[in-house]
């Protein structure tokens, strides 16, 4: 009892092709509708990494920011109150 396993190769290779297109597409729309070049570590691994460096040292300035911010408040809060004792110990 012989077996006949009967396939169309012009339909597989047409399947596979159709496959790859929609894989390309989908990367296409997602690109597109993020607005970004690199979305993920498999567009670019360097550029990934570039990225993220850039984003931590980004990250990092705006706090350091932040910090000298903070510090200008609290000089001038006891500017303030120095003043305000030098204003009482004249009185």
């Amino acid at each position: 009892m012989a077996q006949v396993i009967n396939t169309n190769s012009l339909s597989l290779l047409t399947q596979n092709n159709l496959n790859k297109s929609q894989s390309a597409l989908g990367t296409a729309i997602e690109r597109l509708s993020s607005g970004l070049r690199i979305n993920s570590a498999k567009d670019d691994a360097a550029g990934q990494a570039i990225a993220n460096r850039f984003t931590a040292n980004i990250k990092g300035l705006t706090q350091a920011s932040r910090n000298a911010n903070d510090g200008i408040s609290i000089a001038q809060t006891t500017e303030g109150a120095l003043n305000e004792i030098n204003n009482n110990l004249q009185r």
